[in-house]
């Protein structure tokens, strides 16, 4: 990666130049990773519980028992029966068993609480109950998305992501070989280096095979964030429910059925209206003349291929629609090209809409691999990796304060950024560069608008601001 230079410079001059052009690329990446690194270390770690909690024990808890596999499967109504005796209330969600030693999920509401029971599918007996969206999981997803605070914590991690894409950015810019030297030095970490140099080889080597993910998760990241996600990118690439034919419309949308942070509906979906019931719409479903129970429902899902574990969400109010899900996301499966959402008239059993994978827009079916990539959920290769990127996040972030602590003077008062001594014929070039990357986030590009009109009018102007922030 070379700068260009005035051709009628003397090359002691371009040597200048693209020093100063260096200096001011770390200068923006020092000061993006000040703000940025604690949250990807939040991110990272967070990251790695829900991973490894949704690994051992489902993200629904649905892996915490296992069972015998006998030769005949209960009634699913007679499932639910079971579970409403353990916590009475209304069912509101049936969860299908991975497995055929898996147990079955059912959702019950009471008034405002929700609980999961667990229930073995062969004998409709209960194995377990507990509070829905109360553990670790949660707890850890809450954080990840909104640091406990809600709307405030999701915008202050979208600025984060934003600037991520400027801290990779400049990253590699800094990774470039120079003077010489080949790809070898920067691509595998210098093991006889010592001290700071050692560490610096480290961040260089492992940041640039991680920043190529990382691109990869923060925007799958922003992609639900509450502005650049919601009220940008989700918006122009919603499914258009004009591709339902005649079927009646809800004032409700699809992210009506997510309870709380996690998500259950396809991105694409959320912003889509829910079909209604109470009409002749849709295609048959369900045998007609028959009565539309629980157990003709899964039975249609059956037959429809919804093999092994789907979600199956009843019918909320009188114009309401049953609702059968595969969705990786939810960790319903390993191949997000199997995602599918049928939604079933609750009086008439037909199928008023059946949305897949093949149906999404470009956007949505990039979100649908990329969120099942970034959750870990496409197998045991995706584990690992995600894990071992996790991981890789953490060191960069620790490495980078190492090597920052290691610069510094002892008994320094000042941050110690990398200084320039006087802006060169390139800074125009990077900072219109930095600008760019950063407007294409629009919370994270007002903040470094607000962020360089406070040091042009503030704070170079105030010596004891300036010098501890030099």
């Amino acid at each position: 990666m070379s700068v260009v230079t005035d051709h009628s410079a003397s090359p002691a001059q371009a040597a200048g130049m693209a020093r100063r052009f260096y200096i001011t690329a770390w200068r923006w990446h020092f000061y993006a990773g000040l703000y940025v690194a604690p949250f990807l270390i939040m991110l990272a770690v967070t990251g790695l519980i829900m991973l490894w909690t949704a690994t051992i024990y489902g993200r629904d808890g649905e892996k915490t028992f296992t069972i015998e596999p006998q030769t005949t499967i209960a009634a699913t109504s007679l499932q639910a029966e079971a579970a409403v005796r353990e916590i009475p209330g209304q069912i509101v969600q049936y969860i299908a068993p991975r497995t055929e030693t898996g147990a079955a999920i059912f959702r019950v509401n009471q008034g405002e609480a929700s609980f999961m029971v667990a229930i073995d599918p062969y004998k409709a007996e209960v194995l377990g109950s507990w509070e829905r969206r109360n553990g670790l999981y949660d707890l850890a997803d809450t954080i990840h998305g909104t640091l406990l605070i809600g709307d405030l914590g999701d915008r202050l991690i979208e600025i984060a992501a934003g600037f991520g894409i400027m801290l990779v950015v400049t990253g590699l810019y800094l990774w470039w070989p120079r003077d010489g030297r080949g790809f070898g030095s920067v691509l595998v970490p210098q093991f006889s280096a010592k001290g700071r140099q050692l560490w610096k080889s480290l961040h260089l080597s492992i940041g640039f095979y991680a920043s190529l993910l990382l691109v990869v998760f923060l925007l799958s990241g922003l992609t639900w964030a509450g502005i650049w996600g919601e009220k940008f990118t989700q918006a122009w690439s919603t499914f258009p429910a004009e591709k339902w034919d005649n079927v009646p419309l809800s004032d409700k949308t699809h992210a009506s059925m997510n309870h709380g942070g996690i998500k259950d509906v396809p991105w694409t979906l959320e912003q889509t209206p829910m079909p209604a019931s109470g009409s002749d719409a849709g295609v048959t479903g369900t045998p007609e003349g028959q009565p539309v129970t629980l157990d003709a429902i899964v039975t249609l899902a059956r037959s429809l291929g919804f093999d092994q574990r789907f979600q199956l969400a009843f019918p909320g109010d009188e114009t309401a629609v049953w609702t059968i899900a595969r969705d990786t996301m939810s960790n319903d499966s390993a191949n997000p090209l199997m995602d599918r959402t049928v939604h079933v008239d609750q009086y008439t059993g037909r199928i008023l809409a059946d949305v897949g994978f093949a149906d999404y827009g470009v956007a949505g079916k990039a979100m649908a691999a990329g969120i099942a990539f970034h959750e870990g959920d496409m197998g045991l290769w995706n584990l690992i990796l995600v894990t071992v990127f996790c991981l890789s996040i953490i060191f960069l972030s620790v490495s980078g304060f190492v090597m920052w602590w290691k610069r510094r003077p002892k008994g320094a008062t000042r941050l110690v950024a990398p200084t320039v001594p006087e802006p060169g014929p390139l800074w125009k070039t990077g900072a219109i560069v930095m600008l760019a990357v950063s407007l294409l986030f629009p919370l994270s590009g007002a903040v470094l608008v607000a962020v360089l009109l406070l040091d042009l009018l503030v704070l170079r102007h105030v010596a004891p601001l300036k010098k501890a922030l030099s």
